[in-house]
């Protein structure tokens, strides 16, 4: 991404007056969220879109222009479906809410590679971050799209896409399970060390958003705490349609 892009990024995020997604963001209670992440990887956040925003989210996907990649999950052997990586200039739904999720999951993020005994690389602010991406080479746009019918599913994986990688991320439904569609759990799945792995699904309320483990996590252990590596998918949509948004909080190379 260019300079000129950056500055484009941060002026329209700026321009905002009033933000209705910041407003959600700052109502969640993340003292509960900072707990179930510890006790079990991902916690949900309550409403972070309205009905007509998810709507609005989900009515993008038929416009190519909105879209930098495609991805067809059953030729890469990812499952079933497909997903779209969203290419620049963002809504502004998406813009807001990783602008105002950032400094909330931040605190979180340190204090987890605290106990790890790692280093904590994240700045302050999601656009120093971003310039710390693009400076490594990671400059390609991460907000999905993803897009399920009936029979689909998504494997067991992780959101990496390079060597700088911030360890939580968030994702929204944009369907109303129950009624779009049934099934699609989404599911983490947690390698516990010298213990059997451990498995959490979750039925995502229709615009409500999850936090969840990146790559791994800390738990305690023996010698006081250990990194258990976590990977996430989604169960098999059983009927309808399941559409989701993933905000991912470090760029691609």
């Amino acid at each position: 991404m260019t300079a000129a892009r950056t500055k484009t990024r941060r002026t329209s995020a700026s321009a905002v007056p009033f933000s209705p997604w910041r407003e959600r963001v700052a109502a969640v209670d993340w003292t509960t969220v900072g707990a179930d992440l510890d006790n079990y990887g991902c916690a949900l956040t309550g409403p972070l879109l309205s009905p007509a925003e998810a709507a609005g989210i989900a009515a993008l996907y038929t416009d190519d222009t909105r879209f930098r990649s495609t991805i067809n999950m059953g030729r890469h052997r990812f499952g079933e479906g497909e997903y779209r990586y969203l290419a620049e200039p963002f809504p502004a739904a998406v813009t807001e809410l990783k602008q105002a999720l950032y400094p909330k999951l931040l605190p979180i993020a340190r204090a987890w590679w605290t106990k790890l005994s790692r280093e904590t690389p994240w700045p302050d602010t999601l656009d120093e971050w971003l310039d710390m991406c693009h400076a490594a080479g990671q400059a390609k746009s991460t907000p999905i799209l993803l897009k399920y019918g009936a029979g689909d599913w998504n494997a067991l994986h992780r959101d990496l896409y390079g060597d700088l990688v911030f360890p939580l991320q968030v994702v929204i439904n944009l369907s109303n399970p129950g009624v779009d569609h049934t099934g699609g759990e989404f599911l983490l799945y947690e390698q516990r060390p010298r213990a059997q792995s451990r498995a959490t699904a979750t039925l995502i309320p229709h615009g409500h958003g999850l936090v969840f483990t990146t790559r791994d996590r800390p738990v305690p252990s023996s010698r006081g705490w250990s990194a258990a590596p976590v990977r996430h998918g989604v169960s098999v949509i059983r009927s309808g349609q399941r559409l989701t948004l993933a905000l991912v909080l470090h760029d691609a190379a």
